[in-house]
């Protein structure tokens, strides 16, 4: 037996304090995986991506990719539902009864502006995917995505009741709002061509942020400061 004595925050299985946890591989395996996939499914489309130019671009074995997602539908509706995943979270951390409208708007507005300026592709991916009638997250939409709207529907609807904002179908500000922000990604070849530069600067993306901002904010018949 071992007379090497344990530390007080270590048991006989733990490993030593240096070294990762056991999933910490496989969790940056995964992440690798997901960052190429994305840049590839929105630069190529799901027919133009390859499963090897998808594990090159990770640079991973492609039996790693198989072993991690199966089949490359297996890994899109992946890619596409850790989009949704994403979208999803920014809408609860601003959508809240303990924000103010103005706060929560400005706020959410700003989060779906920046995730179309590091996340394009992300942006894109959905786009395509919903143009052809989401075959492969239409179950996902109809369901997860349904529900959260729903929730979200009852914070507009208290703010709403406590004369905090207009009272219009909140349903579809969401849809003018992800239409708005998602624009900036998916049509971003004809803003930069319209505003003659070659790409979208900071400036460009809290100009536009402000103008959503504004229209959103108005036609919520709320205060802008």
């Amino acid at each position: 037996m071992s007379n090497t004595r344990l530390l007080p925050s270590q048991s006989a299985s733990s490993p030593p304090p240096q070294d990762k946890p056991a999933g910490a591989p496989r969790r940056a395996s995964m992440q690798q995986i997901f960052r190429a996939a994305e840049h590839l499914f929105g630069r190529d489309g799901y027919k133009g991506t390859s499963m090897a130019a998808i594990a090159a671009g990770a640079g991973l074995p492609k039996a790693n990719i198989h072993y991690y997602f199966g089949t490359k539908e297996d890994l899109y509706r992946a890619v596409l539902e850790n989009i949704l995943v994403d979208w999803l979270d920014d809408a609860t951390l601003w959508i809240r009864e303990d924000l103010t409208p103005r706060e929560g708007l400005e706020g959410y507005i700003r989060a779906k502006i920046a995730f179309s300026r590091d996340r394009p592709d992300a942006s894109r991916i959905f786009a395509h995917e919903v143009l052809q009638g989401a075959p492969h997250i239409n179950q996902f939409l109809g369901t997860s995505l349904r529900i959260h709207v729903q929730n979200l529907d009852k914070i507009f609807t208290a703010w709403q009741r406590a004369g905090l904002m207009r009272p219009i179908p909140t349903t579809h500000l969401m849809f003018c709002i992800w239409s708005m922000t998602q624009t900036y990604a998916d049509m971003n070849a004809q803003i930069v061509a319209v505003l003659g530069t070659p790409t979208l600067e900071t400036q460009d993306y809290e100009d536009a942020a402000a103008t959503i901002t504004a229209l959103v904010l108005g036609g919520c018949q709320l205060p802008a400061h």
